[in-house]
């Protein structure tokens, strides 16, 4: 008849007799014995395999009132191994037995990840359970929540549900690792090292403190010891308390800021890459220009489009790629950075890029250096009896408009398979003559690198007219090379008048006209389909009289 003794095992109590109690002891002491002498993780490790043990009798003993027997300590021994095979497993270390002991692991267990956490751990412990890196899992759920809009709730249901893995023996399980001694051992060693080497940037850290301001950093020192040797109560407890909520709200506040990051980035990229690719293609299709708006430095440029294309693109690019990497680092710690090669080639890319399109600007600013302008003249063969009839039209099989008027938009259409640039900037004014002939100035106007080349390229304007049986039919549009789309080119047609001549302007004149002088001053829209004479300095109007009479009789009828 043996003896029952009741232990607390792992923070549990088990009924256990006494020759169970003996060999557990034992068991326990010779794993203590193998372990070295060096305290570092020794006591954890005893924790944790107490722990593991105190799991796996849980799960044999299914009602407290049983007793833990010697079959149940023989069973729990073969699942954790001798202490002799784990004192030899110190001295066999390696990367393939560690490889082939992950390989005959047990099933592995959903937990959440403490250590890798951005607010529950979810993301890391779904990453270890299907060996998939966290920054995908949090990037799917962030996809979720856009998209879908319950991604934020399956994960506050899993942080509800998954347990943390506090214990080693459950970041093993998590993992997929067999839980014995060996793994236990090797688990809290990493763990260890990886704190050393903590402690080891942060004593470099601080002794470069110390070489740049010693004082300052020993009052420091000394005031971070004196804070601790004091004794803890309530008011710095609560302050405590209050920090940490400030650290974890600054944490959540830069994994926020990380997924703005990721997801601006991301947006900008795609946005670059699809529109490089529409781009190319149009322009390899050679569809009509009307669909790409280049910037304005693209014209008259010295560098092919496609190269100023290229390096606008790589100059937005690569600070957005930059900017994806940094974002991706904040959210996840597994994310490396750019190598030094890496960093330094597309830097010296950007740098390339940047100049490029300085250079086309500086070049493009200097095509608007200088004014020139292009005059003709054109002798009008009527008399002071004769009526001179104005009038616009367009041409419609160039490009179709259906209200003529003035405006500021341009136009690329092809002529003769040739690009050219369509605009209606025209201004058209009618003056007294002051030599008695009747005649009419087309100035052209344009600027250029220098006044040579902007007298050349108001030449090169297109601009047609017919004179015919006293009327002038004007084209409501000029023509210019596709380049000056930006310089601000324009036509001005002033007509010339003797004193007593009358002009009419048709309908379609009404938007051309400008700062023409009338007695009356009648707004330039107002003057279509009315007849004009010339008196000394001024137009005055022969027929609006009439219909203005008209108008008052019948309001009188």
């Amino acid at each position: 008849m043996n003896k029952t003794i009741n232990i607390n095992l792992g923070g549990f109590f088990f009924h256990i007799d006494e020759t169970a109690y003996q060999k557990l002891k034992r068991y326990l002491e010779s794993i203590s014995r193998s372990l070295s002498e060096d305290p570092q993780g020794k006591n954890e490790i005893i924790a944790d395999i107490e722990a593991r043990i105190s799991e796996l009798l849980s799960e044999k003993i299914t009602d407290a009132r049983q007793v833990v027997n010697e079959s149940d300590i023989e069973d729990i021994i073969a699942i954790m191994g001798q202490p002799e095979d784990y004192a030899e497993a110190e001295e066999t270390y390696s990367d393939a037995n560690y490889a082939s002991r992950k390989n005959n692991a047990s099933g592995k267990k959903l937990f959440r990840d403490g250590d890798d956490k951005f607010l529950g751990g979810v993301a890391s412990g779904i990453g270890h359970y299907f060996d998939i890196d966290a920054i995908w899992i949090r990037l799917g759920l962030l996809a979720l929540f856009f998209g879908a809009g319950f991604g934020i709730i399956l994960y506050i249901i899993l942080w509800i549900l998954l347990p943390e893995a506090k214990t080693t023996a459950e970041k093993l399980q998590m993992e997929g690792e067999p839980v014995n001694i060996d793994n236990i051992e090797k688990k809290i060693r990493e763990e260890f090292t990886h704190v050393s080497e903590n402690v080891k940037d942060f004593a470099n850290n601080a002794s470069l403190k110390i070489k740049d301001g010693a004082n300052e950093f020993s009052e420091k020192i000394n005031k971070t010891f004196s804070a601790k040797t004091k004794k803890n109560n309530g008011i710095e407890d609560f302050l405590n308390t209050i920090g940490n909520l400030f650290l974890v709200l600054f944490r959540v506040i830069g994994k926020f800021i990380g997924i703005i990051l990721v997801f601006i980035a991301a947006a900008v990229i795609l946005s670059l890459i699809i529109g490089g690719f529409s781009l190319g293609s149009i322009e390899f299709l050679n569809i009509d220009g009307n669909f790409i708006n280049y910037p304005h430095f693209f014209y008259d440029a010295s560098l092919p489009k496609w190269v100023l294309t290229i390096c606008l693109f790589t100059l937005i690019g690569i600070p957005f790629i930059v900017l994806f990497i940094l974002g991706l680092r904040i959210l996840s710690s597994n994310v490396k950075q750019f190598s030094k090669t890496t960093s330094l080639t597309l830097l010296g890319i950007w740098l390339i890029a940047l100049l490029a399109i300085i250079f086309t600007g500086i070049e493009f600013g200097t095509t608007h250096a200088n004014y020139g302008k292009y005059v003709e003249k054109q002798e009008l063969n009527i008399t002071k009896k004769d009526t001179l009839i104005l009038k616009m039209v367009n041409d419609d099989s160039i490009y179709y408009r259906h209200n003529l008027k003035r405006t500021y938009s341009k136009q690329e259409v092809e002529i003769e398979n040739t690009i050219k640039l369509y605009s209606n900037y025209l201004r058209v004014d009618v003056e007294k003559s002051n030599t008695g002939k009747a005649y009419f100035v087309i100035q052209k106007e344009s600027y250029g690198r220098s006044s040579i080349k902007a007298r050349k390229n108001a030449e090169q304007i297109n601009y047609k007219y017919n004179f015919t049986n006293n009327q002038v039919v004007l084209n409501a549009f000029f023509l210019s090379d596709v380049k000056n789309i930006f310089k601000d080119e324009e036509v001005k047609i002033t007509f010339f008048v003797p004193e007593k001549t009358t002009v009419y302007f048709d309908n379609s004149m009404r938007y051309f006209l400008m700062n023409v002088r009338n007695k009356d001053g009648i707004d330039e829209r107002e003057m279509g389909n009315h007849h004009f004479r010339m008196k000394k300095n001024y137009l005055e109007c022969t027929d609006c009289k009439k219909e203005e009479e008209k108008i008052e009789i019948k309001a009188t009828i």
